[in-house]
């Protein structure tokens, strides 16, 4: 064997009932490279991810994994054997205890003792040397509940490289970073590279596989299509070869003839109701129109997903300003409220907040909808099986059945199930909060395509997005937030990123 060649997968299948999730899949990857994996939902890219962590383990997949020359078997028992063995995951959600410090959760479960007790000196002092070897710009003592999103993802790196980890996996790790938090991860890889540790990046932002991979494999249906050098690609062929076909444009144009004003927000105010004296809006003005898709841009913290939630009813206490609803003041102080002037939202944190993951689809799509199919102290199965059905038909949901679990689907058939509830409300305004966040490229177009269906049948949407090509190629006007204020409304024909920036920045 190719002694650059640190991992071979040789024929790799992996078969669930009704369901194959990997086929036949061959792929090398080479030592001290970043190897990205990439691929709609669905693709069999967590599959792989969880035979090498020893979730699957050996014997429950056909054919093998070749690891530094030697076959790789995890018995399964738990991902402390596939750690053992130089294989490290950094996952998307963050699994940091965050009443402890920094050390304490890199050493947990293997603090050095010495005389029965914890040696604290040597521990904070290894963390040291950790943290300061691969630029890791942390204290060591710091409590990790006082860090950002950013610093507590350099812990996690931390704490799987303390292991001596030789292959590293990255699962989405910047679909809460902000832009120069992803900037120092990109600069922590680098690093890590030059110390010859292998990493495997998947990601849904293909932008940073040009950025920061040296070859990408590309799976398919469960099969790998094809392994490239980075730079031989680019974005067009790489979604060429996820999706099986060509797609001629990111953002599909829509025939969206916006009306009059429905939404009128004036000089909104608001505070955190845990925290009066935190402030969260500080006077953001704006009006909707129906059958427009208004775009909020701005940086994370600038009160974005805090301005959607206290217009919904669910997060901060108003203390001034207006809102009106086709001319008339409302007032929202609940999700009930909401829904009942015909405002709908689908949240940022579709797992936390927008679907109960043990449940049924059918029970997810229909949660918010029951008076619909309730009568005489039951409720209509009939009638609610039947409009779960269409809902799922009309948003061409991938699932075995209704009644599978919601946590079985991928990302993007679970963001599908939101949409469903939220549209089985009929809402003359849909707000939807970050709405293609850790999806596919073939499963963002299909939002896309029903956004615009909506808005041409004249619902009216507020979309707040990260991705200031989206929020460019989906919206008729973008509200740009900066430090919980409207800094600037801009119409999209004079739009562009360096001026949506210099408004979120506070420049202009």
């Amino acid at each position: 064997m190719d002694n650059d060649i640190i991992l071979d997968f040789q024929n790799v299948t992996k078969k669930f009932p009704g369901v194959t999730a990997l086929d036949n899949v061959s792929m090398q990857i080479r030592r001290g490279e970043i190897h990205g994996l990439c691929g709609e939902n669905g693709a069999g890219k967590s599959t792989l991810v969880k035979i090498l962590s020893g979730v699957y383990p050996y014997g429950s997949y056909e054919g093998k994994i070749l690891y530094e020359g030697q076959e790789l078997r995890l018995e399964g028992r738990s991902i402390r054997q596939a750690i053992e063995q130089g294989i490290a995951i950094v996952y998307q959600e963050l699994t940091l205890v965050p009443g402890m410090t920094v050390g304490e959760n890199i050493f947990l479960g293997k603090e050095p003792v010495e005389n029965g007790s914890i040696n604290w000196d040597k521990l904070y002092a290894e963390t040291r040397e950790i943290l300061t070897k691969y630029k890791l710009d942390v204290s060591p003592q710091a409590l990790v509940k006082n860090l950002g999103v950013g610093k507590m993802q350099m812990v996690e790196i931390a704490k799987a490289l303390s292991e001596n980890a030789k292959i590293l996996i990255l699962d989405e790790p910047t679909s809460a970073l902000s832009r120069a938090e992803i900037d120092k991860l990109m600069e922590i890889l680098e690093t890590l590279k030059s110390h010859g540790v292998t990493c495997i990046y998947i990601t849904h932002k293909l932008e940073e596989f040009f950025r920061i991979t040296d070859t990408v494999t590309i799976l398919r249906d469960g099969k790998a299509i094809t392994t490239r050098p980075t730079a031989s690609l680019n974005q067009e062929s790489l979604v060429q070869h996820m999706v099986g076909r060509e797609m001629k444009e990111r953002f599909p144009k829509g025939n969206r003839q916006p009306g009059e004003v429905i939404l009128e927000v004036e000089n909104l105010q608001a505070v955190d109701p845990n925290e009066p004296s935190h402030k969260v809006l500080s006077g953001v003005s704006f009006n909707l129109r129906r059958g427009e898709i208004l775009g909020i841009a701005g940086l994370m913290g600038s009160g974005r997903t805090e301005l959607v939630m206290t217009i919904f009813g669910e997060y901060g206490k108003i203390t001034a300003g207006t809102i009106k609803l086709q001319g008339k003041p409302i007032q929202i102080k609940s999700a009930r409220d909401a829904l009942k002037v015909g405002i709908s939202l689908v949240p940022e944190d579709r797992k936390g907040q927008g679907l109960i993951l043990i449940q049924s689809i059918l029970r997810n799509i229909s949660l918010a909808n029951l008076d619909q199919f309730s009568g005489f102290f039951r409720i209509n199965q009939d009638a609610e099986l039947a409009a779960a059905a269409q809902q799922g038909k009309n948003l061409a949901l991938k699932a075995s059945s209704l009644q599978a679990a919601v946590s079985s689907l991928s990302g993007g058939n679970q963001q599908k199930v939101v949409i469903a509830k939220w549209l089985l409300t009929q809402p003359k305004i849909l707000i939807m909060d970050d709405p293609t966040r850790g999806i596919d490229v073939g499963a963002k177009y299909e939002i896309y395509k029903l956004m615009n269906e909506l808005a041409e049948h004249g619902v009216s949407i507020i979309m707040i997005s990260s991705d200031l090509e989206e929020v460019l190629g989906m919206s008729d006007r973008i509200v740009v937030m900066h430090a919980g204020r409207s800094n600037g409304t801009l119409e999209i024909a004079e739009a562009t990123q360096e001026k949506i920036m210099a408004l979120a920045t506070g420049i202009a």
